[in-house]
């Protein structure tokens, strides 16, 4: 069978209409979201309440990074230095980094091998670390049930806070991720489900989160300018006490990304065809488990993962480089050093050293991979027929 030659990295180019609304915008001189001219509504307004429907809540608002708009949400539910913060053990390095960026402790709660967050470690976790807050990480798409999960965070007193850089466009029973919890936080950095290279949202339906966002975001006494947050009396005391941060996104970003956001549900579909295709290829496969999506979730297949639990130690890595050679990349968050865009938590060093042995036998013979729109069905095909074969080798 040929080697796969495409990029795992390669993006499709920006559609024609973000290309021409990007070019109005730079002819016009006028990037920063505040610098209009009279009667002018800004791209980034224009994109937060387009996002805030998309999502059918309130109030949004679109960030310079998923990062920053993680450390404006945590800040703006009420997390103070100090405070002990919850998530998954099993996410990206941005994520406890938002914990500590604000200054909040992050603790982290072990992931079942369907890989989402274990509810009995969460409880026992909030129950030991007194911790009001969960950061919730969707890692890879995966949604954890979310109703189940409203209620525990419920009856345990913690404030739940959505990180869906890798759900945008999923649900769970038809109700969008990122309508869960107090605020939800999206990323539009290049490999997610829109891209303007770097950027993100802040959604909520609650007045004080979403005004204290805002002005930590940037605006300055700028506040009425945003189609998508709450009136004047919510910034009362908001535009006072909290502290500017300029994490603005601004209106290049924002003209590109509306056309993408106007495609989104399309996009999604074609993302889970291509995930269907690489999942019916390796179904089967001796020694192989894919995880299986609950029917309660709708999800986006922008990534797959499939665990190979018998594996020796010793294989793992010459699995990987087995199937580079055949031009496959696959990724592998239980390595022992971080690599590219892949850690775990024992490389966290500045959230102390906690125990994940339940998260650490999971991440160990799991294997990660992206699916950019740039591979067609087929390509897909014979992806999932190059893995299936590489893996008989390793029997």
């Amino acid at each position: 069978m040929d080697a796969f030659t495409k990029p795992f990295t390669q993006q499709e180019p920006m559609p024609e209409a973000a290309i021409e609304a990007a070019v109005a915008v730079m002819r016009s001189g006028r990037l920063h979201r505040y610098n209009l001219v009279e009667g002018e509504i800004a791209e980034t307004a224009l994109l937060e309440q387009e996002f805030a429907a998309t999502l059918g809540v309130p109030y949004c608002l679109a960030t310079a990074s998923g990062g920053t708009a993680m450390q404006i949400a945590l800040v703006a539910c009420g997390v103070e230095s100090g405070d002990a913060v919850l998530t998954n053990a099993f996410t990206l390095s941005p994520v406890p980094g938002a914990i500590h960026g604000v200054g909040g402790k992050p603790v982290i709660v072990e992931t079942t091998e369907n890989l989402t967050i274990d509810f009995a470690h969460l409880e026992a976790q909030a129950e030991t670390s007194g911790a009001k807050f969960l950061l919730i990480s969707h890692m890879r798409g995966h949604l954890a049930d979310m109703d189940a999960l409203v209620a525990l965070c419920d009856g345990l007193d913690l404030t739940l806070i959505e990180d869906c850089a890798h759900t945008m466009g999923g649900a769970w029973k038809g109700k969008p991720s990122g309508t869960f919890g107090k605020a939800a936080c999206f990323s539009t950095q290049t490999y997610k489900h829109i891209n303007s290279g770097e950027g993100g949202f802040v959604a909520a339906d609650d007045a004080d989160v979403m005004a204290r966002s805002i002005i930590r975001s940037g605006s300055y006494m700028l506040y009425d300018r945003h189609l998508a947050g709450p009136g004047a009396e919510a910034f009362a005391d908001a535009r006072l006490d909290m502290p500017n941060c300029s994490s603005r996104m601004d209106n290049l970003r924002a003209a590109i990304l509306r056309p993408q956001l106007a495609d989104l549900a399309a996009q999604v579909d074609r993302w889970n065809e291509r995930y269907a295709a690489i999942q019916d290829g390796l179904r089967g496969t001796p020694g192989l488990r894919l995880r299986e999506t609950p029917n309660e979730e709708t999800h986006v297949g922008s990534s797959i993962q499939f665990m190979m639990p018998e594996m020796a130690d010793d294989q793992v890595a010459p699995f990987i480089a087995a199937c580079a050679k055949v031009g496959v990349e696959l990724k592998w968050f239980g390595a022992p050093d971080p690599h590219g865009y892949t850690s775990n938590h024992t490389s966290w060093r500045y959230a102390g050293s906690q125990e994940a042995p339940v998260t650490d036998r999971v991440l160990s013979r799991l294997f990660d991979m992206r699916i950019p729109l740039t591979f067609s069905v087929d390509d897909c095909k014979q992806i999932a027929a190059l893995i299936a074969a590489t893996a008989a080798d390793f029997r």
